[in-house]
């Protein structure tokens, strides 16, 4: 009886490793499955994040268009982002372009800190959002709107104003606020803001250029 509740196929190395094969091409099925299934929503959720962030650094009445429509393209610089290229999103009413806004990343105390920054086309900061950080909590997460103003700092300023050599935290003999015991943090927002202010500046003629209509209609126009 023994031998028929556990057959001597079941102890062979063979059968053992088929059904592990077995069980684990079960379980990859599921995870495809399941990437598949949560696919388009999480994309969708991207999207209404990643507006909704937009929003606030692109003023409503800036703007007719979609936000998350039209982006063009700029090759990335260190000191925006280390590599790939930068999206930019622009706000335009009716074709012409009213302001931009990239993602610009700096190198905090404990990792990368993107940062979202709306500029104007005077080259003044509409806005600045921090996207994603791994700061430490309590001391570097002053850098959110959620938690401190201090990203308000940055409203309405451009690369003359302050001055160049102003650019920093006060410690390094700027004009931006720096957090007791975590210098780094805010260092490296300063340094990233001004990175997009410049990358802005170099690229101004193609940023601020009208909006080219880019519909099968347009193209047959």
């Amino acid at each position: 009886m023994s031998t028929v509740a556990n057959p001597t196929y079941r102890r062979r190395v063979g059968y053992q490793s088929g059904l592990l094969g077995g069980f684990a091409l079960v379980a990859a099925a599921l995870l495809v499955m399941g990437d598949i299934a949560t696919r388009d929503a999480i994309a969708e959720r991207e999207a209404e994040d990643l507006l909704a962030s937009l929003q606030q650094v692109l003023p409503e009445d800036l703007h007719d268009n979609d936000l998350l429509a039209n982006t063009i393209q700029l090759p990335a610089t260190a000191a925006v982002v280390p590599e790939g290229s930068v999206t930019v999103y622009r706000a335009l009413q009716g074709l012409d372009v009213t302001a931009v806004a990239f993602d610009v990343t700096g190198q905090g105390y404990a990792g990368p800190i993107h940062v979202l920054l709306g500029i104007g086309v005077d080259g003044r900061v509409l806005g600045a959002r921090v996207l994603a950080h791994a700061e430490t909590p309590g001391l570097g997460d002053k850098i959110e709107i959620g938690r401190d103003d201090w990203i308000l700092s940055f409203d309405g300023r451009s690369l003359d104003d302050p001055q160049p050599a102003r650019w920093a935290v006060e410690k390094d003999g700027g004009i931006f606020d720096q957090f007791s015991g975590a210098t780094i943090t805010p260092r490296a927002v300063v340094r990233a803001v001004k990175g997009g202010l410049e990358l802005f500046e170099a690229n101004r003629d193609a940023l601020t250029a009208s909006a080219v209509l880019t519909t099968d209609a347009a193209r047959e126009d």
